[in-house]
């Protein structure tokens, strides 16, 4: 749950399946005078709005009942709330919630249109405010992003450190040092992307960098880990063929938890 404020109106922000939802029963609190979401719903023009947002984003929107509700809208008779709306239509862009956080929530499409009923004004002051909430989400985001790119670095020295100590013996020349070091890197790739990272070159010939600079927060945080177990199996003398079996067993694991998590998700 976040805050948006809209020229002096604290207005409640919450995510429903990844989409932005805003509190409806707080953007009338900067309406002069008596006003209900429910007078928003005897218009006939939010009623369409309401319909083709359904039909855009929402393949088990109730056309049926949408049509039977459409041809109400307008009677002194015609009375419509949120719950009979979602109920009715099974439409998703409308929730009225209870408990601590209770009321009704739009889908930022469907608010967006709302505060243009509370004014112009503030139907510019909730976009406005909006993109400035997302924007600094996103730096937020690409920071954590590079600090996790920076910890799988520093961890691969740990790597490299124990595959000097244990797996290159004496008097090799630079080439076939480097041939070892990418030989335990790929196993790493395979372990976690299942491709070597010359495979992925390959694959990807008009990208720069490497398959790691476009891997996701999950698979950076998985990465350096495996980074960590992988220095501790090379000490422990297991070799290669057997280590890689069971990092990749490990990324499997790792990864199944990971993508579980909705705080990486949001970094991804």
């Amino acid at each position: 749950m976040k805050n948006l404020n809209v020229n002096g109106v604290k207005v409640s922000l919450k995510e429903v399946n990844n989409e932005d939802f805003i509190s409806l029963t707080d953007m009338i609190k900067a309406k002069d005078g008596d006003f209900f979401i429910a007078d928003w719903l005897r218009n006939r023009n939010t009623v369409e709005f309401l319909g083709i947002w359904e039909k855009i984003n929402n393949p088990d929107f109730n056309y049926g009942e949408f049509a039977i509700i459409k041809s109400q809208v307008g009677l002194n008779s015609y009375k419509l709330s949120v719950k009979d709306w979602a109920l009715k239509t099974n439409a998703i862009g409308l929730k009225a919630a209870t408990g601590r956080y209770g009321g009704t929530y739009a889908h930022k499409d469907i608010a967006f249109e709302f505060g243009m009923w509370i004014s112009p004004e503030f139907k510019i002051y909730l976009i406005k405010e909006f993109q400035r909430l997302k924007e600094e989400e996103n730096d937020r985001l690409k920071l954590q992003w590079n600090l996790q790119r920076t910890l799988a670095k520093v961890n691969y020295q740990i790597h490299t450190d124990a595959i000097k100590e244990k797996l290159i013996p004496g008097k090799l020349t630079s080439k076939q040092i480097s041939i070892v070091y990418a030989s335990e890197a790929d196993i790493l790739n395979m372990s976690l992307f299942g491709v070597t990272a010359k495979q992925w070159r390959d694959s990807n010939l008009n990208k720069k960098g490497n398959i790691r600079d476009y891997a996701n927060i999950s698979q950076l945080v998985c990465l350096s880990n495996m980074e960590s177990i992988n220095a501790v199996l090379i000490r422990q003398g297991i070799k290669q063929s057997d280590r890689l079996a069971q990092l990749n067993k490990i990324a499997i694991s790792q990864m199944t938890s990971l993508v579980k998590d909705k705080r990486l998700n949001k970094l991804s």
